[in-house]
């Protein structure tokens, strides 16, 4: 089993006749990923590296069967297509796109949850089941199968952490990128009792930075887990008043602070790391007690 996907997805390429859907299809389809279908408006009919094009999601889910959608469109046009996506009975949608108007995302956020669609993102790097499925951006040359799930707000930590955990014999089962930005698809507490309810996930690892509040609402619900969660929060040595890089990283007073999340998570009962490099024998420790 895995979280969300698996070898036996059917994904669809929003985008796909653009130079970055073309390009992360070819990285897909090389990784193993189901890619049956692409879609662009008006490029009905041709092929993208052995995928059939279709003007509509509709036709192309009609047509293949696909049931999860990846989203290279530009911001304008982004939060359209994740409701097109939703409106042909996609499952899980992964909005890669970024600087979408907040306005749009809320709007597109509201209406796949009201249809019961999974969306992971915008702005993120998407979804790997090491082994099985990438969808986005993802290096997958650096997962390997195993035990170790993984949600993260950081794209580029995300890379960090897997390949340290990789290279000190700690596979993956899944690993989620949720993106950076203030309104999300898919937050930490939505994702975690996924992880919780996984067979093949046996620790979790959560990757939080400055900014919201989502760190704080998760450590509530991992009082509740059975299984062990391992923390990273980063920009903790950020100076006071630096704009980060994500538009989510922002503090409002005493919520979205660094230290904050680390005292919530380290409440109920998270180890968090105060550098990467102590992730892996944290994970360890944390299997080593389930045993």
């Amino acid at each position: 089993m895995a979280v969300l996907v698996d070898k036996n997805t059917r994904v669809l390429v929003q985008g796909i006749t653009g130079r970055e859907g073309e390009f992360h299809t070819r990285q897909m389809l090389e990784y193993g990923t189901q890619i049956v279908a692409g879609v662009t408006p008006g490029k009905g009919g041709q092929e993208v590296l052995g995928v059939p094009v279709f003007d509509t999601v509709k036709q192309a889910v009609q047509a293949t069967g696909a049931d999860a959608s990846v989203i290279f469109v530009p911001a304008p046009f982004a939060a359209d297509a994740v409701l097109e996506a939703a409106d042909a009975g996609v499952r899980v949608v992964v909005c890669i796109t970024e600087g979408i108007p907040v306005q749009d995302t809320v709007k597109a956020v509201a209406l796949v949850r009201q249809k019961g669609v999974r969306l992971i993102g915008p702005n993120c790097p998407g979804i790997i089941t090491a082994g099985q499925c990438k969808i986005g951006i993802l290096p997958g040359n650096i997962f390997t199968p195993g035990p170790v799930g993984l949600v993260s707000r950081s794209g580029t930590l995300t890379y960090e952490i897997v390949d340290l955990l990789t290279k000190a014999g700690l596979g993956q089962s899944t690993c989620i990128g949720i993106g950076g930005d203030p309104v999300l698809g898919s937050t930490f507490v939505d994702l975690l009792p996924l992880f919780e309810e996984d067979p093949d996930t046996q620790a979790v690892v959560l990757v939080g930075e400055i900014g919201g509040s989502d760190e704080e609402i998760a450590a509530e619900y991992i009082r509740t887990m059975h299984k062990p969660v391992i923390g990273f929060i980063s920009g903790r040595t950020a100076p006071p008043g630096k704009r980060m890089g994500h538009a989510g990283a922002i503090i409002s007073g005493r919520t979205g602070t660094p230290q904050a999340k680390v005292d919530a998570l380290r409440s109920a009962g998270v180890p968090v790391a105060d550098a990467l490099y102590e992730i892996p024998d944290l994970v360890k420790q944390a299997l080593a007690s389930r045993t």
